[in-house]
């Protein structure tokens, strides 16, 4: 380690670090252009040959000239992301708070004669399907 100093060490990081930031930040422009729907075919080709061409310079000017839609079309996509699960589990757990509250509901009916032991196990096999 004597002939590769401390120095070394750290811009040999410091370039390793920036060149994973430029192929995410590549990766991410990409993505974006195949995800934003109001480009035609032929936009999102040109904007992706030079991007490929010219990574640096297609790069800055793709985040330049669409760098806040590319902002919004995240913010919708985590916005969509959320409200599908909250539906999800919303529909999971369902309004009443489940089928052991169903249970104990048509137990109490039973209990109470207002419903029958057969009509009661119907329910009880439906709940639990």
């Amino acid at each position: 380690m004597d002939d590769y100093p401390l120095l070394n060490v750290f811009w040999t990081m410091l370039w390793l670090f920036l060149w994973i930031m430029w192929f995410f930040l590549l990766f991410k422009v990409i993505t974006d252009l195949f995800r934003d729907h109001s480009l035609s075919g032929w936009a999102k080709a040109g904007w992706l040959i030079f991007v490929l061409l010219l990574p640096f310079l297609g790069v800055f000017v793709y985040l330049i000239a669409r760098g806040r839609s590319m902002g919004e079309r995240d913010l919708k996509q985590a916005q969509d992301n959320e409200a599908a699960f909250r539906e999800y589990v919303q529909k999971t757990a369902g309004p009443g708070g489940g089928s052991a509250d169903e249970l104990h509901k048509l137990a109490a009916l039973k209990d109470k004669g207002d419903i029958t032991q057969e009509e009661f196990d119907r329910a009880k096999a439906k709940l639990l399907a």
